[in-house]
């Protein structure tokens, strides 16, 4: 396989949204995310966008601007996907997640292959799936 540039990652998810420069504030906040990069046109439309969460990335869409993807919001709540990311304190960003209005579908809990995860799901309806390793 070629290189991939520095700072990126091989596989990186495009999620969409409606209101997508709002929405990454707030996956800032609740999540915990940074943004790298957001290009906006002189109107404040979204051109391209780069999250970062350790070495991981995900890029936020404007969901109105591409007919063929869609928040769940907008298709009564349907996932066809979820994201999962590994954070430091399972229970320290779960509390985060849910002061900033995440909606938590299965609490913090320890699993048999050795993760402690919960489900959240964002203002929009994505959901996400966050662990962190019990032996690590």
């Amino acid at each position: 396989m070629k290189p991939i540039p520095d700072g990126y990652t091989r596989i990186a998810s495009n999620i969409y949204y409606e209101d997508p420069v709002a929405v990454m504030d707030w996956l800032c906040e609740a999540f915990g995310f940074e943004i790298r990069l957001k290009i906006q046109s002189p109107d404040g439309e979204l051109q391209h966008s780069e999250l970062v969460y350790g070495d991981g990335m995900i890029m936020v869409g404007d969901a109105a601007k591409v007919r063929e993807f869609k928040s769940p919001r907008s298709v009564d709540g349907v996932n066809t996907q979820t994201l999962h990311v590994y954070v430091d304190d399972v229970d320290e960003h779960c509390k985060q997640a849910r002061a900033a209005g995440a909606k938590i579908h299965i609490e913090p809990g320890d699993r048999d292959y050795g993760n402690r995860v919960y489900l959240a799901e964002d203002i929009q309806g994505h959901r996400w799936w966050f662990s962190e390793p019990m032996n690590a």
